[in-house]
């Protein structure tokens, strides 16, 4: 199916459809910078930033037995660029090269990640090959963020607020997980806000879960936002026009108006859906599940064509 890494592989899958068969087997939303990056002497294969933290993600090619001398690119590679997410792709991994990535996992802090992807080709009788991607080793954010979230309580360093947001995105993870058609949720953190990838580096969705009200800044009363933020220090006001233009058939999509905030600075724009709500009580969460879902569903629908559209020019001074 591939001849050549450089001149098949490589190419081939920094194709956008492609990219995202590989984001889709790891749980990440990426978006291709650069092939064949210079890092001091040596070239990166594929360089990608996630689209949801804007962190660099180093990709790097074998149509081989994975070797060391690649083992040893990885590391310099995501050193000299400052990567956070390093993806080795191979053909087929030796036992040793496996544990070297598990163990790398085991002793990076959580912000650091590193992948071992098998590549292989199917065909069912003479149909043409199918690519598949084989996760071989992963960073377990699962469990370390179990522990770090099991610490934090053990320690008292949560407060009580602290820990219901927490416990409400735990759930809410588990129900997005079986619901949600056109999102995933990210691990869970004691925080107001859940940002989810919508396919573009400086534009996510939230979802939201705020002990205070964005009209009166109190804590008389909770509430539910699902929005679209633009979070960008070049282009977040020209792509907020852009998409103000298309406001009525946005709205009309979504069968429902949208709360548009300029006064955000000129590096964020958003727009949101909002819901009152009562976070304290727990029996109303499945009820306020749904109506995120939905939302950030319908969301996701509406901005994710438009946001891909975007022509994108920086703001005049």
């Amino acid at each position: 199916m591939w001849t050549n890494e450089a001149s098949d592989f490589t190419p081939w899958l920094a194709v956008p459809e492609n990219i995202a068969l590989l984001g889709e087997t790891i749980g990440m939303d990426l978006e291709v910078e650069a092939q064949e990056r210079l890092v001091g002497p040596f070239r990166a294969d594929i360089l990608c930033k996630e689209t949801l933290s804007g962190d660099w993600v180093l990709i790097e090619n074998q149509l081989e037995r994975t070797d060391h001398i690649h083992l040893g690119q990885i590391v310099t590679y995501a050193a000299g660029l400052e990567a956070k997410t390093i993806i080795w792709i191979a053909s087929r991994f030796t036992e040793e090269h496996r544990a070297a990535l598990d163990w790398l996992n085991e002793i990076t802090g959580e912000e650091f990640r590193f992948f071992g992807i098998a590549v292989e080709a199917w065909r069912i009788g003479d149909s043409p090959p199918a690519p598949r991607f084989h996760v071989i080793s992963s960073p377990n954010d699962w469990s370390r963020q179990v522990r770090s979230g099991a610490k934090q309580v053990r320690d008292g360093e949560l407060t009580e607020s602290k820990q219901l947001q927490l416990e409400f995105w735990e759930r809410f993870r588990t129900y997005a997980e079986e619901h949600a058609e056109c999102f995933r949720p990210i691990n869970p953190m004691a925080r107001p806000i859940m940002p989810i990838a919508i396919g573009r580096s400086g534009f996510h969705l939230l979802a939201v879960a705020s002990l205070t009200s964005s009209e009166t800044g109190g804590f008389d009363q909770n509430e539910l936002r699902a929005e679209l933020l633009i979070k960008h220090p070049d282009h977040a006001e020209g792509a907020y026009q852009q998409l103000l233009a298309e406001r009525s058939s946005i709205e009309a999509e979504l069968g429902e108006r949208l709360h548009w905030y300029e006064a955000e600075g000129v590096r964020r724009r958003r727009m949101a859906l909002i819901q009152v709500a009562d976070l304290r009580d727990r029996s109303q969460w499945p009820k306020y599940f749904r109506w995120l879902t939905e939302k950030l569903d319908k969301l996701h629908r509406a901005f994710h064509p438009r946001v891909k559209a975007l022509e994108l020019r920086a703001r005049e001074e």
